[in-house]
């Protein structure tokens, strides 16, 4: 026999174990998995286990390397925004060291620059920094203690001190430590919905199995699984990161972050705005050296063009928006741990959802009863015995055979938990349904003690258990499982409480109902009994000459929530793909149900198929437009279904709860993972989890997330129409020949970070439009600065740079002062200055309540709905008033007191823009209709 462990083999950790493992240990008979594993029944010596400890390394996933918190924190000032931002601050401190002399203002305010670049840090470290504990979390989901034979003795050891070689003692209910080789096995069945997000319990045993994938071993447990019935001695084959757990450690570790839409539209922004404010203060100080004016001069002049077109207030503007967005969606149960994410659900044109404990509540149920000839539905879902059996008398006899033929117990709540199972789940379910038919269970198994069993196995297909009844005399075999394998043991059939033979007539009738339960998605299983001799007959008198009672039908239910939240991901025109470990037949049932398959023949594929097909194959098949089915499919074919969906342009979210789930959680654009039900592993890989498991908040988060991307344009729009406001009467006064700017560099400021800022914070708080879920999903492709962005970019800038540029030229022409004879210190030129800065403040107050719609008459959603906004709108006002009224702010800001009849002309301006704005609204409005629903991209 050769050895599946190699003493002599001088690699360290626990990846040499399963290099010579992981092929072999299936196949070898229980009697030589000890020595083939140099091991014995007695376990390992204390000796031999610390010297494999020191060979392979602890039982556990490494934590993942990360990144000091210096060093996390200094990342956030090397985003290319925050570098904008710091060459502003840099611009601003030049611009003090140049003056001459020297005013206290313009340091102030380059001080406020530099404390918007850390308050965004601040805000980015602070919900950045819990982002990546995946490994962690892997950890967490190993048991910490396992019950092991050391020296022949039975001990209670830490998780991490398992070795291979080890024989650990496994029970109901017992969480698997490692991935072992079973060598005993007393009607064992696991539940691998970790691995494999099967939600259904799987039957062990000790016997080899033919070469072949190693998860599909059924004489092996794994790392990560739960006991759910039975006991058993395994023998451990692989520790740690050579575990089929740590291959999942592995996948996830290894996938990449990917970066959300409006992260790269924005870092483009920011390459754009450096790129055109570098470029014009070059220009423009290129344009003004030759005509003569001081050197020094025309520097600091080109500088403050060049600060004008930063918009210092956008990157906390940003933040503090998708801040908003997240409190939302945490108020609907739906926990966001990046910012950014919460931007990037709104543009989620394809949901890969997994099924178990995602669209469903990964509690079986039984939903139908077959016998005497007739169906009874049975109410009720989960494992709290609420509901009815319909007519419950002709069944009464089956379900009591059912339940009484069962290992698993139905546990009551206690404290914060409902009810549960212990033990199979498909028990479970048998257990419910018997309760709900108004059976007393403890009072069944006192009546008809079990005297015998024969365990469940894969090849009969069948349990059985022997009785005793009130007069000791006679006993009863109580059979259930497979209708196929029953019915070819059965030889009657009950009805009414009578036996009949079991005719053909009568066997097809029962075949047909199987066949109709079965397509319904059903699980069915029949159930039997039969009079033996005796406490003690043998497996085949008990299993043969069986009387049918009937057949009962279970599924795992789907979330009561579930077709709403699919419909309106369907009308928004959101592409949901089912990606499960289930059987297709399961999923397609699922699918029906929960409305995200409607044809009468969906794409089903399997991931034995997808094997076959290389990335053309595959991307062909997500290129179809019909319903698609992935089934029975791996970590591994989720990620590569995500990439190819990705690689088409899609923005990808991903749901899942499970383990296996993990890579493509993390790997998708936005990972989903379910906060009751899933594992430590898949709400760390994800960034948002929903805490009420409910699919439903999926399409509320795309609500939220589509209305936070309309509120970061409205306040782009915003932002930088005033910069137009600032730029053209600068450019309009060089131009001109006039020798002093219209506006200051310290002005520019005061209005970015004292006017503007609060006002779009509040238009970040916009509540969503009314249509905005009757929108296709924008492309991944769309930019940020649309062509109809821009357009109104311009339009509302150039309405405010017309108003202030008029209001300007108009103050200078009219006190009949030459341009040459104007300096600083005049009192018309600081009261021209003044009215062009309280011009772009007071038409911004207007503009804000220009942008709050695309389309929609701001009077129809209403002025007041948003009183934030209205009162930041005012505190800009009354902050120009002060600067203009009082003395102290106008040393700073060299302005002057404005009259009322200048607020009266700067109002009508105002008043205008909002005007010119709702007529634009109108004209769009009667001559282009919203775009049907169907496409993406472009504007919507």
């Amino acid at each position: 026999m050769t050895r599946l462990l190699t003493p002599g083999d001088g690699s360290r950790g626990p990846a040499a174990a399963t290099q010579a493992a992981g092929p072999l240990v299936q196949t070898v008979p229980p009697g030589d998995v000890f020595s083939s594993l140099d091991t014995s029944p007695r376990g390992l010596t204390a000796a031999d286990a610390a010297a494999r400890q020191a060979r392979y390394g602890p039982n556990e996933l490494p934590r993942a390397g990360r990144r000091g918190l210096w060093r996390q924190l200094a990342a956030q000032f090397t985003d290319l925004f925050a570098i904008v931002l710091l060459i502003a601050s840099t611009i601003t401190f030049l611009a003090y060291a140049l003056q001459q002399p020297r005013d206290p203002g313009t340091f102030r305010l380059a001080v406020a620059i530099l404390g918007v670049v850390v308050l965004n840090a601040a805000i980015g470290f602070g919900q950045e920094y819990s982002a990546e504990r995946t490994a962690q979390s892997l950890q967490a989901m190993v048991p910490h203690t396992c019950r092991v034979l050391r020296d022949g003795e039975r001990q209670e050891l830490p998780a991490r001190e398992l070795v291979p070689g080890d024989v650990v003692v496994l029970e109901a209910g017992d969480a698997v430590s490692a991935d072992c080789r079973l060598v005993e096995a007393h009607e064992v069945s696991v539940n691998n919905a970790a691995l494999t997000g099967e939600s259904d319990a799987v039957g062990r045993s000790r016997d080899p199995v033919m070469a072949g994938p190693l998860l599909e071993a059924r004489n092996c447990v794994f790392m990560g699984t739960d006991v759910v019935a039975g006991s058993a001695k395994a023998v451990v084959f692989a520790t740690g990161t050579a575990t089929e757990f740590g291959r999942i450690f592995r996948l996830a570790a290894a996938a990449p972050r990917q970066k959300t839409p409006l992260q790269l539209q924005v870092a483009s922004m920011a390459r754009r705005v450096a790129g055109v404010a570098l470029a014009i203060g070059a220009v423009l100080f290129a344009v003004r050296v030759p005509t003569g004016q001081p050197f020094v001069e025309t520097f600091v002049f080109a500088l403050g063009v060049m600060v004008a077109l930063v918009p210092e207030g956008l990157p906390a503007t940003l933040s503090v928006s998708l801040a908003i967005g997240v409190r939302r969606m945490a108020r609907r149960h739906a926990l966001v741990k990046k910012l950014l994410a919460v931007e990037a659900l709104g543009s989620t044109t394809v949901v890969c959802t997994d099924k178990t404990g995602t669209l469903t509540q990964a509690e079986m149920t039984v939903t139908h009863v077959w016998g005497g000839g007739a169906s009874h539905p049975v109410s009720g879902v989960g494992y709290a015995p609420v509901g009815e059996v319909t007519d419950p008398g002709p069944v009464h006899e089956l379900l009591r055979v059912a339940a009484l033929c069962c290992n698993a117990r139905l546990v009551p709540p206690a404290g914060r938990e409902g009810w549960r199972v212990l033990g199979d789940t498909t028990e479970g379910a048998l257990l419910v349904a018997a309760a709900k038919a108004g059976l007393d269970l403890a009072a069944e198994e006192a009546a008809a003690p079990r005297v015998a069993e024969f365990p469940f196995d894969s090849v009969r297909k069948l349990m059985s258990t022997v009785h005793g009844t009130a007069d000791r005399d006679t006993y009863h075999a109580y059979v259930k499982g497979a209708p196929q394998e029953l019915l070819a043991r059965c030889t009657g059939i009950d009805r009414k409480g009578e036996r009949r033979p079991l005719t053909d007539e009568l066997r097809a009738e029962v075949i047909a109902t199987n066949d109709e339960l079965a397509c319904q998605g059903l699980r069915v299983l029949g159930v039997a009994w039969r009079p033996v001799q005796g406490p003690g007959p043998a497996q085949d008198e008990a299993e043969s000459g069986l009387t049918l009672l009937g057949l009962v039908g279970m599924l795992d239910p789907p979330r009561p929530e579930v077709s709403d939240a699919v419909d309106a991901c369907r009308h928004a025109g959101i592409r949901i793909v089912m990606v499960t470990g289930d059987h297709p037949l399961t999923a397609e049932a699922v699918a029906r149900r929960v409305g995200i398959v409607r044809q009468a023949t969906p794409t089903v594929v399997t991931g034995s198929r997808l094997d076959t097909f290389d990335d053309g194959a595959l991307d062909e098949l997500l290129a179809e437009s019909g319903e698609l089915l992935l089934c029975r499919v791996s970590p591994e074919h989720k990620m590569r279904v995500v990439t190819a969906l990705q690689r088409r342009g899609e923005v990808v979210a991903v749901t899942g709860d499970g383990a296996n789930d993990a890579p493509a959680l993390k790997h998708a654009d936005i990972g989903v993972a379910m906060g009751a039900s899933g594992t430590d592993v898949a709400r760390e890989a994800a960034v948002m989890v929903l805490l009420d498991d409910s699919f439903a908040s999926i399409a509320m988060a795309v609500r939220l997330g589509r209305s936070v991307y309309q509120n970061i344009r409205k306040f782009l729009i915003y932002l930088f129409s005033h910069n137009i406001a600032e730029l053209v009467p600068i450019l309009a006064a060089t131009f001109a020949g006039f020798p002093l700017v219209p506006i200051t560099a310290v002005q520019i400021l005061a209005i970015d970070l004292g006017s503007d800022v609060l006002p779009a914070l509040a238009l970040g708080a916009e509540p969503p439009e009314p249509d905005v879920m009757d929108r296709p999903p924008r492309s991944r492709r769309e930019r940020l600065f649309s062509a109809t962005v821009m357009g109104r970019i311009l339009f509302l800038g150039g309405m405010q740079a017309l108003g202030v540029c008029a209001v300007f030229f108009w103050h200078i022409h009219a006190s009949g002062i030459p341009y040459s004879r104007f300096t600083e210190d005049n009192a018309v030129y600081r009261e021209a200055i003044t009215m062009v800065q309280a011009g772009i403040v007071v038409s911004q107050f207007f503009n804000a309540l220009a942008v709050r719609t695309d389309r929609e008459s701001v009077f129809r959603i209403g002025l007041l709905s948003n009183p934030w906004l209205l009162a930041a709108g005012c505190f800009g006002i009354g902050l120009m008033a002060a600067i203009s009224y009082l003395p102290v702010l106008q040393t700073v800001f060299h302005t002057a007191p404005l009259a009322a009849a200048d607020w009266a002309v700067l109002t009508a301006f105002g008043v205008l823009l909002l005007a010119s704005e709702e007529a634009r609204k109108w004209w769009l409005r009667r001559h282009r209709p919203v775009r049907p629903m169907g496409g993406k991209g472009g504007e919507r």
